[in-house]
C-alpha cells in the first residue's frame, strides 16, 4: 500500500515537472518572439518604425525604446532591460572599456556623417580668427570632431592621437579656434552661445538642421563612422537579430533613406 501511494505520489511530482517545464518553454518562446531595440528617435527610430511589419511577418515583435543621450541605451542593454540598441558607432563603443567588454557590432546599417554649423555664419571663410566651435564631450564624438576640421584642412591633429583626439591633441591651430566641449544632445542649442558647433546628424536632424545644406563641412560617404546594431557579446547569430538585420539592410530600406535624407544619411550596406 504504502509503496503503491509513494509511486502514485512520484507521478504527481514528475507530472507537475514536466507541465512546469512546458509552461517554461512556451514562455520562453513568447520571449524570443518579442525583440527591444532602443535608439535615438532620428533616423534610428525612423528605421526601426519602418521595418516593424517586416519583422512581424517573421513572427517578431519589434519593440522600440527611444532615448536622447549616448550613455543610457548602453547601460540598458547591458542589465537586460533591452536586447539590441542602435545609435552609435563602433569606436564610439570601443572608446569604453566596460561597453566594449560586454557589448559588440552585430552589423551595420548608415553613415550618420557629422557637420559643422552655425547660426552666426554662412561660410568657413566668414568664421573669424579666434572663433569658439562646441564639439562633442565623448572621446569618440570629439576626436571625429577634431578629424572632420584637420581633414578639412582647419587645424592638425597629433597621428598618435588615432580616433581619441582631444583639444589637447591639436599641434596646430592657425585660426586659433577655441574649442568648447559639450554632451552630443546639447549641442544645437548652443549655436546661439558660440561661432559654431559640430552636430552629429540625429541631433541636427531633431533640431530642424538640413545637413546637406545647413552644414558648413560635412563627412563624406567615406566616413570609417558607420552607424550599428548593437548587441551583447554572444548574442551575434540570436535568430531575431539576424531577421532585424535581414530587414534593415533591404532595399526598402536603402530607398527610405535615399528619399527621405537626401544625403544626410547615408545606407552603408
Amino acid at each position: 500500500m504504502k509503496k503503491a501511494f509513494a509511486a502514485k505520489a512520484a507521478l504527481v511530482v514528475l507530472a507537475v515537472v514536466a507541465l512546469a517545464f512546458v509552461a517554461c518553454e512556451k514562455k520562453t518562446e513568447g520571449q524570443a518572439s518579442v525583440l527591444r531595440v532602443g535608439a535615438t528617435p532620428v533616423p534610428h527610430g525612423d528605421l526601426l518604425n519602418l521595418v516593424k511589419e517586416d519583422m512581424a511577418a517573421r513572427g517578431i515583435t519589434l519593440e522600440i525604446a527611444e532615448f536622447s543621450d549616448y550613455v543610457t541605451p548602453n547601460m540598458s542593454l547591458l542589465i537586460g532591460d533591452i536586447d539590441a540598441n542602435f545609435f552609435q558607432t563602433l569606436p564610439y563603443l570601443q572608446a569604453n572599456a566596460e561597453w566594449n567588454a560586454g557589448l559588440v557590432s552585430a552589423f551595420g546599417v548608415l553613415i550618420a556623417p557629422l557637420g559643422l554649423y552655425s547660426s552666426k555664419f554662412s561660410s568657413l571663410d566668414d568664421l573669424p580668427q579666434g572663433a569658439s566651435i562646441a564639439i562633442p564631450n565623448d572621446p569618440s564624438n570629439g576626436g571625429r570632431a577634431l578629424l572632420l576640421l584637420q581633414n578639412n584642412g582647419l587645424i592638425t591633429v597629433s597621428e598618435s592621437a588615432g580616433f581619441l583626439a582631444s583639444p589637447l591633441d591639436i599641434v596646430d591651430n592657425p585660426r586659433g579656434f577655441i574649442f568648447h566641449e559639450l554632451e552630443a544632445a546639447q549641442l544645437p542649442h548652443s549655436r546661439t552661445d558660440v561661432d559654431a558647433a559640430i552636430i552629429n546628424v540625429n541631433f541636427a536632424l531633431q533640431a530642424g538642421l538640413n545637413p546637406a545644406k545647413d552644414a558648413m563641412i560635412i563627412e563624406d560617404s567615406e566616413s570609417p563612422y558607420v552607424n550599428v546594431v548593437v548587441v551583447k557579446r554572444g548574442n551575434e547569430n540570436d535568430p531575431r537579430i539576424l531577421a532585424l538585420q535581414e530587414a534593415l539592410r533591404s532595399e526598402k530600406v536603402r530607398n527610405f533613406i535615399n528619399a527621405t535624407y537626401n544625403g544626410s544619411v547615408v545606407p552603408s550596406f
